[in-house]
């Protein structure tokens, strides 16, 4: 028997809350929750003192719900370069998506970047790509071939 009941979200941490929202707005989440927290729950919670950070929850069409955090009491930690695909942690959030060509469009329009074009898969099932978003991070692009 599974402990685990479904995935709850996705959390990344952003820089620029507001146009991360928008950004995903675009592409056609929704916005179902935002809130700021402070004080001694989320404290302990994230394991850092007097923390300030804002969140804001999207649902994608699924259900499924990605978090954005953006942390106004610790410092920026933006580097500047797109992250490695294989670094520890995190790695990518995956989306399945209709017109994989509008979408790579969208995210080169929106200040977001791609190393490569797409591929099809070797059973040629989907095209894939994975697209960094203008923080850097990696969204895994798959369309679906029918």
């Amino acid at each position: 028997k599974s402990m685990v009941i479904n995935t709850r979200h996705t959390g990344f941490v952003v820089d620029d809350l507001e146009r991360f929202i928008n950004f995903y707005l675009g592409l056609g989440l929704k916005l179902i929750s935002r809130k700021v927290e402070s004080g001694e729950y989320i404290d302990k919670l994230v394991g850092l003192k007097e923390t300030n950070l804002e969140w804001a929850k999207l649902s994608l069409p699924d259900n499924s719900v990605i978090e954005i955090l953006k942390y106004h009491s610790h410092g920026e930690r933006l580097n500047g370069i797109n992250q490695f695909a294989n670094r520890l942690g995190c790695s990518h959030l995956a989306l399945t998506v209709q017109k994989i060509e509008n979408v790579i469009s969208y995210f080169l329009e929106n200040g977001g970047s791609i190393l490569e074009d797409f591929q099809i898969s070797p059973d040629k099932k989907v095209k894939v790509i994975y697209c960094y978003d203008f923080e850097g991070n990696i969204i895994e692009i798959v369309e679906e071939i029918f």
